[in-house]
């Protein structure tokens, strides 16, 4: 299994993933490279969604693929933006349409926390039928600043403030983001539980 697709076409995802999975000296691809269209995310969980995506890749590429369904949970929009943080603000969405929409409807509630956590889910399928999935979960928790900072990441990393380190994930070193991000432990997890069923 010396080949996984990302069932991904976003491109900071794609590094991110290569990065956390070197050591494990697994190639990983994008599924744009073998001309896989986008599985419709109808589920109603991060997880539903990451298994999905990750069908879909081992469909159309007949290799085990890596799917990860990740969002935003802000506790004063109930859980918004959720599974829909990557088009939350609708069909055109981009990051800066989606921060900039988070941040006006935080600001109309001027006292509540805005306490938030990052979740991933990841998908790991041997095959389109692979009964029994590896999935693994990450969560990052922090808390949303109305005022971007930082140059790094991507999504609402310049809005996701580490109280802790008194950083955004945009100000974080990359690799040490690679490291304790939701996606880092959700990988870390997995590579775990890869190299423990080498054997």
């Amino acid at each position: 299994m010396n080949t996984l697709v990302l069932a991904s076409g976003n491109r900071k995802k794609l590094d991110e993933m290569r990065a956390i999975l070197e050591p494990l000296s697994h190639q990983v691809v994008p599924q744009s490279d073998y001309d896989v269209p986008e599985a419709e995310e109808t589920g109603l969980t991060f997880v539903e969604n990451a298994i999905l995506k990750a069908r879909n890749a081992c469909l159309h590429t007949g290799l085990p693929a890596i799917a990860d369904d990740s969002g935003l949970e802000v506790d004063a929009l109930n859980g918004a933006p959720g599974i829909f943080s990557a088009r939350f603000s609708g069909a055109d969405a981009n990051d800066a349409k989606n921060n900039k929409l988070l941040i006006e409807m935080l600001g109309d509630l001027p006292e509540a926390p805005r306490t938030a956590r990052y979740q991933a889910l990841l998908v790991m399928m041997r095959h389109a039928e692979d009964p029994t999935p590896l999935i693994c979960q990450g969560t990052w928790e922090g808390e949303i600043v109305l005022q971007p900072r930082g140059e790094h990441g991507f999504g609402y990393d310049p809005h996701f403030l580490l109280p802790d380190l008194g950083l955004t994930a945009a100000e974080m070193d990359p690799a040490e983001k690679n490291r304790v991000s939701h996606r880092g432990r959700a990988m870390a997890e997995l590579i775990t539980r890869l190299t423990g069923n080498r054997g």
